[in-house]
């Protein structure tokens, strides 16, 4: 008996040596900071009307957990399952359901839709599911020459714009708090930069695109389904960006937020990274990119 408890003993020295030395790729977390199972946080994300999934737009992991959701949710959710991405520009979207249809080859999607640089390996495989599986795919984001007028302008400057062209855009005159954190943050970042002047309309580029995303999904989401959203974590951290115009535009709205973090050592949140969503997903900082 002394035997097999000594070897007892030693097995468990050996089972907790190697969890200890267990090489995690990510951990999800509370708000709070609490560690979170999956399928605790699906569960809620399945009674969603819109998830949020914020990313860091080069990192592996968080593209092949945003795959997995959506693959999910779509088990759950069939044709009930809507879903859309900042990486796409409003103007894009009949060439993106030109290509959904089947009405276009993937070779003439590829080349006209200015796609970003790590199309290939980070979006396309949702792409190519909501293809496979009949969903629609919203081109959210404002197109990008719009935002570069409000940076150059300000609001003021897309008045100048014909009424083709504002289809692409958030209806005008667009709602702005300059309080709200996150354009803050823009703005101090950009006075620490050392200029002589800090450009007030920074802030307002990134809320026209907050504006125009918000706007997309509402356009394209109704009772009973569930739109899951990608954009850079910075455009609903905090419950702000997209969730703020979101919410000025329908309180009664359930949704979800997803952040994304790297850190040195994920067992623990850290405290900059608590309540800035719902969820967080915390990633290695020395995890792989995709560019």
């Amino acid at each position: 008996m002394r035997i097999l408890g000594k070897i007892s003993l030693v097995l468990v020295a050996v089972m907790l040596l190697s969890m200890t030395n267990k090489k995690e790729a990510y951990r999800i977390y509370s708000s709070k900071g609490g560690k979170v199972k999956y399928k605790a946080m699906f569960k809620e994300l399945v009674e969603a009307d819109v998830v949020l999934f914020g990313e860091l737009h080069n990192n592996p992991v968080i593209h092949w957990m945003q795959l997995e959701v959506t693959q999910d949710l779509y088990a759950e959710k069939q044709d009930k399952l809507v879903l859309g991405a900042e990486m796409f520009e409003a103007d894009n979207q009949l060439i993106m359901n030109e290509y959904l249809d089947g009405l276009i080859k993937q070779k003439s999607f590829e080349k006209e839709a200015r796609l970003w640089n790590n199309y290939s390996t980070d979006y396309k495989p949702l792409v190519e599911f909501a293809k496979e599986k009949e969903l629609d795919f919203i081109a959210t984001n404002v197109p990008r020459r719009y935002a570069s007028i409000v940076h150059k302008k300000g609001f003021e400057g897309l008045n100048e714009l014909s009424l083709d062209a504002k289809k692409f855009i958030a209806p005008l005159p667009v709602a702005y708090d300059p309080e709200l954190k996150g354009y803050q943050a823009m703005l101090e970042m950009m006075g620490g930069m050392g200029g002589d002047h800090v450009n007030e309309n920074l802030p307002k580029a990134q809320a026209i695109k907050d504006a125009t995303m918000a706007y997309f999904i509402l356009q394209n989401w109704e009772a009973g389904k569930t739109f899951i959203h990608y954009n850079g974590t910075y455009h609903s951290n905090d419950y702000e960006g997209i969730m703020w115009y979101l919410k000025e535009a329908n309180p009664t709205l359930k949704i979800v937020t997803i952040a994304s973090v790297e850190q040195d050592d994920i067992t623990k949140l850290e405290k900059e990274s608590k309540n800035v969503a719902d969820y967080i997903l915390c990633i290695p900082s020395n995890m792989t990119k995709t560019y």
